[in-house]
């Protein structure tokens, strides 16, 4: 598999650089992804751009990643301009996959993505505070 990665604090960002997303590329980019989840990557943003076609097995192991990274909180985006690779896509039902134009855009959604995780767990944390405690108007 060609490819080139690059690793920020927030995410990794691997651009693919084969046309086919197919053969035995998805399982040498299933095992480069698990990599990245040990090292505790959960955000992980694809630059597709040069991949012209997608076959079963890249349907599946795309399904797979996407998966984990929601299971992680985090976010999996492929970043393609091409309409029959986004249509195959939309074609093969992948559930929450985010596909953008751009790798800009991609890192903001990544961005995006830690806030509303931030908010949530402050919301969660604020919760607490009200849970199980107790009033008591007769004190007075």
């Amino acid at each position: 598999m060609n490819y080139a990665i690059e690793k920020n604090e927030q995410y990794a960002l691997i651009t693919l650089n084969e046309s086919v997303f197919g053969g035995e590329v998805p399982t040498t980019f299933e095992t480069l992804s698990r990599n990245l989840f040990r090292e505790g990557y959960s955000n992980i943003i694809v630059d597709f751009n040069a991949t012209d076609e997608v076959d079963a097995g890249g349907v599946s192991v795309i399904r797979k990643i996407n998966r984990h990274c929601i299971s992680e909180e985090g976010l999996f985006v492929l970043v393609t301009k091409n309409e029959e690779v986004i249509d195959f896509l939309d074609e093969s039902k992948l559930t929450d996959l985010t596909i953008l134009p751009t790798v800009e855009e991609a890192v903001d959604a990544i961005f995006m993505n830690e806030l509303e995780n931030d908010f949530r767990s402050e919301d969660d944390d604020a919760y607490e505070g009200f849970e199980g405690g107790s009033s008591n108007s007769n004190d007075y």
